[in-house]
Formats: C-alpha cells, structure tokens, sequence
C-alpha cells in the first residue's frame, strides 16, 4: 500500500532536510502460519488470535474449551509481512528508524530480506536502524517464533540449576516456563485466567527519518523543595544526534495558568544527548495540588515546552502537569513493635481504599479505550482511590494511567514478575535492564503512580519454600535475587526517579527487609510492610480470622459471574455446578467446593429440582457469600487503622484481590468480564465509604466503631435499630448522644451486651432479629447503613419469601426502580440480564416496604427492555 508521509513538527518555510518525518506503519498487514497452510489479513496493532477470529477460522477464544482446543496457535510460529511504498527518497536521511513500541514476543526482524534485528521482551521498546536497508519499495518482515516452545527451549539451556517453577497447577490448563521470558507472565495460564500465549505486533509500529536529530523521550517530574516550600519542575527531554555539527537553540517552557514562560539557551552535540531544564516557581503563585479520590480535586495545569533549533527545527510537547508530594511512612508506633506502613500523599496520611487489576483481556488490542473508562469509573463509584498493577501482567497502556490521573486513583505498580524465581543471565538481565528504562521513562510523569515494586509474591516464594527448592541451592536463589530486584531494577529505577518510594516485593517488611539484606525469613511479619492473605476454609464472618496487620494489599474470596455473562461462552449442557464445564472454568484447586463450604457456614445450600434454577441460585449465593466475606474482612482493616491492640493494628491500606475479570469464569474479582458488577463491587461503595459504622461482637458484645476518611472532626450521632426477619415494621431503636469523630480516625462509638439489646426490643432473639445502624446529623444520613448479623441466615427464624415488585420510569438518562416488597429480604438483587449499566445500590437488607433505587445505563436501552429482562432475587428465594 501507499504510504503518506507525516511531516512532524517543522515551521512554515523551513528546509526539508531539518524535518522530521514520522511514518506510520499501523493498519492492514498479513500473517501466515509457520509451514503457509493459513494466510490472512490482520490489524496491527494486534495479535494472531484476534486475526484468525476476525476472519471467522476460529470461534470466540472464551467460548466453553476453546481455550484448550485453540493451544495449537500459540505452539506455531507466525510471520506478520508488510509491503509498503515510501514517496520520500530515504537516501536523503542522515539517520531512519523503525520503531516498535511493543512487540509480543520473540522474533526476527527482517526489511526486504535483511534481518535488522531481534526482539525477546514484550514491554520494551525496540528501535532498529534501516539507514541503510530501506529502499522506495519495501518488504518488512517479523518472523516470531512459538513463545511456549521459547520458554521452554531457553529453560532448558539452563542447566547449572533449577529455575522453579516448571509448570502451573494441571487445574489450570497452562503452559510451562513462563519465567523464562519477558511476557504478560498469565498469557501461560493463572488461577483466574487461560492460557492464551499470544504472537503480534501489539503496540504501534512506525519508521521515523531525521536529519539534525530527534525527541525520543520526554519526561517531567514536579519536585517540592520542603525547605524553601516552593514547587520546581525537571523536565528531561532525550535526543539522538546525528549532526557532526553542534546544534544550538532555546527550550521554551510555558504554563500560563502558574505565569510560567521561560526560555533556556541548549547545545546538543553528535550521540544520544539528555536536556534537563529546572523550572522554578515562583512562591507567591498558588499551586494546587492533586488529590486522590475522596480526598480533593485532581488539579492539572497544561504545559508546553517547544525545543527550537539550528535550521528551523522544532519540536513541541504538551502535557499536563500535576503537582502532589508522596512518602511512605515507616517509624515506631507507641505499644507496638515494628514500624508503620503508610502513604502520606501531599503531608496527609491516607488509608488506601481499592483492589489489585489484572489484564482486562487476554488479547490486549480488545482492551479499548471505552472499556478502560468503564472499569476506572467503576472504582471511584464504588469509593476507591487505590488500584495496584499487579506483577503477572501488563504495564497497562499510556490511557490507563491517564485515566488514573484524571480520576484520582492511585497506582502502586508491580514491576512485572509474578510468583516465580528468575535467571539472572547476561541476555536476561540485558532485556530486563533495557524494559524497565523504559518504563519508568514512560511512567514516571504520572502523579497517579504512587509507588514501585519490584514483583509479585517473589521474596515469599523463596523464603517460605513454595517450590521445595533443595536447601543447597538457597544462597545461589537469593544471589539472583538481589541481582534482579536490587542491583538491577532498584539501580534503574532510583536513578531515574526520585520522587517516589520503590519496594522490592510485595509483600515485603519494607525497611526491615532491607535490614536483612533484601529478604526476610518471613515476609509476612505483621509489625512491618504489607501482606497478602487468604483463608477459605476458616469462617470468613469472623472477624478473628483475619491478620491486623499494617497494610494488606492482597485478600480475597472467589464467586462466580452471573449467568446473563455465563451464558454468552457456554451451552445449555454446561448449566450446572458440577458440569464439566465448570470444573473447566475454575482454575484453584478445589476452588468451587471451597465456595459452597463457606456458603454452607452461614446460609442454606439451593435444592430446587430444576438444575438450571440451582445453578442460578448457586451463582446467586456464590456473590453473596463473596461480598459478605470481603466486607467483614474489610471492615476490619478499616476498624484497625487507630488502635493498637496486642501490638498489632495502625492498618492503613486494603486492597481486596482483584478488581476486574480477564474472561468470563470463577475469580475474586468484584467486576465481572465485560464490566458488570457484582454484589461484592456494591458493597465496596459501602464499605468503602468516607464515612462508615462498622458493627462486631467479641463475647456477646456489640461493638460498632466510626471510621473516618474526612479532612475534617464531623459531629454526628449514630443510630442502632432492630428488626425482626418476620415483619416490616421496626422494632425498636436508640440514638447516642451528638459525639465528634477526629478526621482520619476509626474509634469506638457503641457497645451493649446482646442480649441486653434484644431484653429491650420485644419477641428478638438471635436467630429472629437483625441489627443495622448509621451515622447521621440532623436528620440528615452521613454514613451508609450498615447491619450486622445476629445468626447465621440458615437459622434465621421468620423469613418469608418476599414477593418484590418493581415499578420502572424514567428520569432524563437515569430509570427509577420503586420497589416493593412484602417481607424483610436479605441480599436483595437487581438484574437486568445483559443491559450494560449499574445500579445505585444492590445486594442490600430491605427493611422497609417500599424502596427507590436508580440505574445508570452504559449504553442507550428503554423501559420496555429493562422491564423484560428485570429479575430480583433475594435470600429466601433460594429454599
């Protein structure tokens, strides 16, 4: 095909020799399979799963076991080809580039039969001379080779010792080695997601032809100088040279809305030159800062900076510049041993509400633009302001977190490695080296990004035995440890940016892991750093089960999707609990038993005779359950975040594993693939909330606690109500005296004996009667309402089937469900089958009659279409 040059960022009237030519090479390629049997258009940016699907050779990759009968894809050798025309006479051009912001994975690069170069890491960027090979009229080539027959090929050459581990559980239907290459480590299988190993030229491609020299990154860090108590501005720029001739010019830095311009005098000379310009502003101009959600504004200010050079070059760059100081505290608390583990995001402590993202899909050019902002938006509506970039992944794309800044949502990014040990070989730590350059270069401008760390789970995996290393072999393990994380990834990564914390691990001891050279004995200390737990046989409603530790950045329960998103990968045969398909789907071991053990703990299991009702009801309960455990769990990190009790306690962070769903299957995730949400994700927004009552018991005693996120001491007063399952009328209430709860602080507002309780409120016992209770001023409710159970729902006495009635209308892009309901219903939920959108609350304790609750659609839809699909189902139901 024709291609037309882009002329970049050169003034009127300037030579052509000092230009910039920028030529995209994204669009319409072909691909062939490695011995010719199949050829086909693809897109690129893509992959070979997303061409062979577009052409309709295979079925939806997430469709019932496709996932295992498309293996043969990933174990072939694809070659993508381009042939494209150039108007321009390249031979004009002191120096041309092609360059490759991602390719996915290992692969030859050939231009018109000539190799140019190698590629072996997915999340760098490659840029190879074609000076000399580009012709008028080329052929481009990327030969890649299997990744699975890579990995395990490159394992194999390692023979001085074992790398572990070999392979995923047998329950996940993966692939082996993953270690051994720089890839989205679950492309090759993990316990919430397939193994989709993909080949493709994922990112943009593009040939670049310059004269003079050109930009290749551009960066800038906001700097507070805590003893002037002034803001400055680095801004790094790096270029390549090819003039032999100094190049002189001016950098002009303006901000107009911080009265900013400045002007600065550059020298470039002949090689790869870094301009590194300090802005300083001035102290009598206001600069607002950026704030996490919930805590402020996410105040931006625009910026360009314009390099004009010798010969009318020139080079002009706009961002956006956020301005915010972040630190993480780790100092001795009175009556307890260790240190804290906290964030202070410009001078203010904020405990970190949100969940862990894993890749939104297995095919990242499905990863779009709309279904970022989707799922981002759904975390600040259900009161996040956290989200970590977990290490099995993808350094999510430039949108991502820009999103991120917009919304307020802070980042800790996991470098990406995950649940392995790696080699520490010279071709391996070279890739690496160059990838996290990258990255950081990439990243390091974004305010949303609060914190770095080196891996996933990796210092426990090793010092906790995970794969029965022999003991022997320890000391050579925690070489190449420190080698990877320490001197290597830590090296880069402080040098190429100071203006946030960097941890090896997580979870790690933070300082204390330092101490002891880079790895502790037990990574799981509660007194330091952050930790990972999960427990699916103990009682998730207790709330002893769960560590008070100082920060918990992992915990979760599994439940599965709901069956309008179900419904769309599988066949009627697959509708059942034991199906072979739903041992298929679920990727823990043991994971869909441990589901019902912890159902069967506190609610009744389904017994209709019909086996597709059972199954819906066994979905049902499977979210119920799910969002039940996570709201205790979190709860009580919330509660623990001012007291110390036994030593333990300061806990300053949850995030519950994971947000999203990389396919439609059993996970921990709140949002299921494709964005709806579960019953988990709505109670999130309350649990979550600002402002939050949280009710337990310890030897017969109620105890409810205020929680605050605020800036500010709110004077309020709570009210504890009682209600009994059989009736909707209440029966009986008590409100405290006004009290002040102190900004960013969890205290202890309530406490009665139980039966003390009940002895006041005639005919409750534990079994007959529920509690809720909310934080209010004036009349006017500051808190969700919040409720705690006296009994386990299977021995709830007195609760009906509830007959629940909704009258749908409209209000502008907003519905309006009136609810009605004839009896108390527990774990109320709202379905409306496959219409995009949400809800303003689900999931809920309906105590009154009657209830107003709003949808949100995604997309356009009508009354009539929500009034056909609508279901409700609540507890009982499911007897």
């Amino acid at each position: 095909m024709l291609l037309r040059l882009l002329l970049l960022l050169a003034p009127c009237g300037a030579g052509f020799a000092t230009k910039v030519v920028s030529i995209s090479l994204r669009g319409n390629w072909k691909i062939h399979s490695g011995n010719g049997s199949l050829q086909l258009p693809a897109a690129v940016p893509g992959c070979v799963h997303s061409a062979l699907f577009n052409k309709r050779i295979i079925k939806d990759p997430y469709y019932r076991f496709n996932n295992l009968d498309y293996r043969w894809i990933a174990l072939d050798n694809w070659t993508y080809i381009k042939k494209f025309k150039l108007h321009s006479d390249m031979s004009t051009w002191s120096k041309v580039n092609l360059v490759f912001e991602g390719i996915d994975t290992v692969a030859v690069v050939l231009l018109n039969s000539v190799p140019i170069g190698k590629t072996d890491n997915m999340f760098r960027r490659y840029s190879f001379d074609i000076t000399h090979t580009v012709k008028a009229v080329n052929i481009i080539e990327v030969r890649f080779q299997s990744p699975v027959v890579y990995a395990n090929q490159r394992s194999e050459r390692h023979t001085a010792y074992w790398v572990p581990p070999n392979c995923p559980p047998p329950v996940q239907d993966g692939e082996c080695h993953v270690n051994f290459i720089r890839k989205m480590q679950c492309s090759f299988g993990w316990d919430w997601g397939p193994s989709f190993p993909t080949q493709g030229i994922w990112k943009d491609v593009r040939i670049e032809a310059y004269n003079v020299c050109h930009l290749n990154y551009f960066m800038f860090t906001p700097i507070y100088d805590n003893y002037m108590k002034t803001w400055n501005l680095k801004i790094e720029s790096s270029f390549d040279v090819v003039s032999s001739k100094l190049v002189s010019g001016e950098a002009i830095v303006a901000i107009p809305e911080l009265n900013i311009q400045q002007t600065n005098n550059i020298e470039l000379q002949y090689g790869e030159r870094t301009v590194e310009l300090f802005v300083k502003i001035d102290k009598a101009i206001i600069v607002e800062t950026w704030w996490p959600h919930g805590h402020g504004n996410q105040t931006g200010y625009n910026m360009s900076v314009i390099f004009e050079l010798d010969g009318g070059l020139r080079f002009e760059k706009s961002a956006k510049v956020y301005f915010r100081t972040v630190e993480l505290v780790q100092e001795p608390i009175q009556n307890s041993p260790g240190l804290s583990f906290y964030f202070k995001i410009n001078g203010l402590p904020i405990f970190l509400k949100g969940s862990n993202w894993i890749p939104a899909d297995s095919f990242q050019d499905r990863v779009t633009s709309a279904m970022l902002r989707l799922l981002l938006q759904s975390v600040v509506d259900a009161n996040m302001n956290a989200l970590r970039v977990w290490g099995g992944g993808v350094y999510e794309q430039d949108e991502f977190y820009e999103l991120c800044d917009e919304l307020g949502i802070m980042i800790w990014q996991d470098f990406m490695f995950a649940c392995a040990l790696y080699p520490t070989d010279k071709d391996f730590m070279d890739s690496v080296r160059e990838e996290v350059t990258h990255q950081v270069r990439r990243l390091k401008s974004h305010p949303s990004i609060i914190t770095w760390s080196g891996n996933n789970e990796n210092e426990a995996a090793l010092m906790m035995g995970w794969y029965d290393t022999k003991p022997g072999y320890l000391q050579t393990y925690i070489k190449d440890y420190v080698t990877l994380y320490v001197k290597n990834i830590r090296t880069i990564v402080l040098e190429g940016d100071q203006t946030r914390p960097f941890i090896t691990s997580s979870p790690t001891n933070g300082a204390k892991t330092i101490a002891e050279g880079w790895l502790s004995p037990n990574p799981y200390d509660l007194n330091y750093g952050d930790v990972h737990f999960y427990d699916y046989v103990s009682d998730c409603w207790n709330w002893r089960t769960f560590p008070k530790a100082r920060f918990v950045s992992e915990y979760g329960y599994q439940s599965w999707p709901s069956f309008s998103t179900l419904e769309k990968v599988s066949s009627e045969e697959d509708w059942s609990y034991r199906s072979s398909f739903a041992l298929h789907r679920q990727h823990l071991i043991n994971g869909n038993n441990e589901m019902l053990h912890q159902i069967e703990l506190h609610f009744k299991l389904p017994n209709s005779t019909d086996q597709l009702r059972r199954f819906k009801d066994t979905l049902y309960l499977t979210q119920v359950m799910q969002a039940q455990c996570v709201k205790t769990e979190t709860e009580f990190y919330r509660r623990s975040r001012s007291e110390i009790v036994n030593g333990k306690g300061h806990t300053m962070g949850a995030l519950y594993w994971q947000l999203n769903d990389i396919w439609q299957a059993p996970s921990w995730s709140s949002l299921e693939y494709g964005g709806k949400w579960k019953m988990l994700h709505y109670f999130a927004r309350h649990f979550f909330a600002p402002l939050l009552p949280v009710g337990f018991e310890d030897k017969d005693m109620l105890f409810i606690y205020g929680a605050s996120d605020l800036h500010s001491d709110q004077q309020m007063m709570l009210t504890v109500r009682v209600h009994t399952w059989s009736s909707l009328e209440l029966v009986c209430s008590e409100s405290t005296n006004p009290f002040v709860i102190k900004a960013g602080e969890s205290v202890l507002l309530y406490t009665k004996p139980v039966p003390e309780l009940l002895k006041g409120c005639p005919g409750c016992t534990r079994q007959s009667c529920v509690v809720s209770f909310y934080l209010s001023t004036d009349g006017e409710l500051l808190s969700p309402i919040n409720y705690h159970f006296l009994s386990s729902l299977k021995n709830a006495k007195g609760l009906h089937k509830a007959n629940i009635t909704a009258t749908i209308s409209q209000q502008g892009d907003t519905f309006v469900f009136d609810l009605k309901t004839s009896a108390v219903a527990p774990f109320v939920w709202l379905d409306v089958g496959s219409i995009p959108g949400r809800f303003s609350d689900n999931g809920f304790l309906m105590t009154e009659k009657t209830r107003t609750v709003f949808f949100y659609p995604w997309k356009p839809t009508s009354k009539s279409e929500l009034e056909q699909s609508f279901h409700v189902t609540s507890l009982a139901d499911t007897y």
